[in-house]
């Protein structure tokens, strides 16, 4: 299944000043839809990033578990802990999508906070090998964070607040019940 970007989404992620897009968030693809901006791929990844570091600066007796419906057939409750959840997302597609080296970076500079100079050091990497990397890494995420099917770390609000839905099965065919004929008809208003 293929996703396609829509320009109301990427509008306002969009770096204003890109000299890709110009500031509307898509470029045009040689060969199918229109592909999102590497800007708006950057940006994704921030705000990501931003929301996992408040996650992890939370203090950990202010972590609440909540209790959400899931619609479906069964529509069943559960219970998570939605801070902890996102934090271990992050890190575990992020250690899925990006090979050796990157993940090394990311783990350096993004997960231990070290500084460029020190990741270059530790690395052996010159200053613009180093900041190049960051960039593929941050549109690598980005791109990861926000098509993950079937539930996208990004947006953020959906992630966090939205419905909880079942993927639903495609082979199986749902038919609306058939009316009961003797069924109890209540009056609205009383009948003189």
């Amino acid at each position: 299944m293929s996703f396609e970007w829509n320009r109301s989404e990427v509008l306002g992620l969009a770096k204003e000043a890109c000299t890709q897009c110009q500031g509307y968030g898509l470029r045009r693809s040689r060969s199918g839809p229109a592909e999102p901006c590497q800007c708006v791929l950057r940006a994704v990844f921030r705000a990501c990033f931003n929301k996992f570091r408040h996650c992890a600066s939370l203090e950990k007796y202010v972590s609440r578990v909540r209790v959400e419906q899931v619609n479906g057939k069964d529509h069943k409750q559960i219970w998570g802990m939605k801070n902890e959840e996102f934090m271990v997302d992050f890190c575990r597609i992020a250690e899925r999508s990006l090979d050796e080296s990157e993940h090394r970076i990311f783990r350096f500079h993004y997960l231990l906070g070290a500084d460029w100079k020190l990741c270059c050091r530790r690395l052996n990497m010159d200053r613009g090998n180093f900041f190049h990397m960051l960039y593929r890494i941050q549109q690598k995420l980005g791109r990861v964070f926000r098509e993950l099917q079937p539930y996208a770390l990004f947006p953020l609000d959906e992630y966090f607040g939205g419905a909880i839905h079942k993927p639903v099965q495609s082979n199986l065919l749902s038919m609306p019940s058939p009316a009961r004929p003797n069924a109890l008809k209540v009056p609205l208003r009383k009948v003189a």
